[in-house]
């Protein structure tokens, strides 16, 4: 494995490059958290699978449309050196990439995504503002609210945890813990 995709100091450089918003620099931190989580519960390289999560988005501010995002991006960090697996699990992220989520870090890439928005949305309108706050319970109860969070997909959300074949309950779950570690630094 190259040692540029295992620096995270180079990947926060790319990351804080091309993003200046702070709620898309702090879903990148939310996703990176859940993925860490992960490839340590797999026994994986938690470097390498936090670092694609903080790359995953990297280039939406720049390239926010489905034409654009995440193949612009795979073309920058190609030219920046980093390796076909690592961008092609950053590009399997979006449905519409034609990339076939065919390993198990992809599938998590995917089933993390979406799931830590919400969580962090839930916790914007828990009363203190806290992930600590944030129970499995509220984030289905949020779930059923259409109008609550709506750019987020509930489908993918739920076929993430399918395709881990993990239940939709204990993956939220994982995914708050992940988050709470980490409240610091996502800032809830």
């Amino acid at each position: 494995m190259e040692v540029i995709t295992r620096d995270r100091s180079y990947c926060l450089s790319i990351l804080k490059e091309f993003t200046k918003s702070d709620s898309l620099l702090k879903h990148a931190y939310a996703v990176e958290s859940c993925m860490r989580a992960y490839a340590k519960k797999y026994s994986e390289d938690e470097e390498y699978w936090g670092n694609i999560a903080l790359l995953h988005d990297f280039d939406y501010e720049m390239y926010p449309t489905a034409a654009d995002h995440p193949s612009k991006g795979s073309e920058i960090l190609k030219k920046k050196g980093f390796d076909d697996t690592f961008r092609n699990t950053i590009l399997s992220h979006a449905n519409y990439s034609g990339i076939p989520r065919n390993s198990t870090l992809m599938k998590v890439l995917f089933a993390c995504d979406e799931i830590a928005g919400f969580i962090t949305a839930v916790t914007y309108v828990r009363p203190n503002k806290t992930v600590d706050e944030v129970e499995v319970k509220s984030v289905r109860k949020k779930m059923k609210d259409k109008a609550f969070a709506k750019s987020v997909s509930r489908e993918d959300i739920i076929s993430g945890a399918e395709k881990l074949n993990i239940p939709l309950d204990e993956h939220i779950e994982f995914c708050i813990n992940a988050m709470k570690a980490n409240k610091i630094e996502l800032g809830l």
